[in-house]
């Protein structure tokens, strides 16, 4: 069985000789496509081989979110009868942790302890 390739073969001058007037076409058999085949991958290997490996990723920067939070110095609450000065301490709490960019749980964590 034969295939005709309309390329030209590797650098070795495999089949040049081949295909006399078929314009350019070389026939070749199922086993040499193989070989063919083989011999590229292992190229291709070899050069992935010798790449160098891809850099490795910036560090992540780790934020301190509760540092900041409590830089803010928010208030401490302990009771008061008043349910407006509670208010008062809620919204100032809540606003110094959407400054620190907290998620749910850490205001939950950060406005308890």
């Amino acid at each position: 069985m034969f295939l005709y390739l309309g390329m030209q073969m590797a650098a070795r001058g495999r089949g040049r000789s081949r295909g006399h007037g078929n314009g350019g076409n070389v026939p070749i058999t199922l086993e040499e496509l193989m070989q063919t085949q083989n011999e590229m991958m292992q190229v291709f290997m070899q050069h992935l081989q010798q790449q160098p490996p891809p850099p490795s990723p910036p560090p992540v920067h780790v934020r301190d979110k509760h540092g900041e939070f409590m830089k803010g110095r928010p208030p401490v609450f302990t009771h008061s009868a008043d349910p407006m000065e509670a208010d008062d301490w809620l919204r100032a709490v809540e606003r110094q942790l959407n400054i620190a960019q907290c998620n749910d749980l850490e205001k939950v964590l950060y406005a308890s302890g």
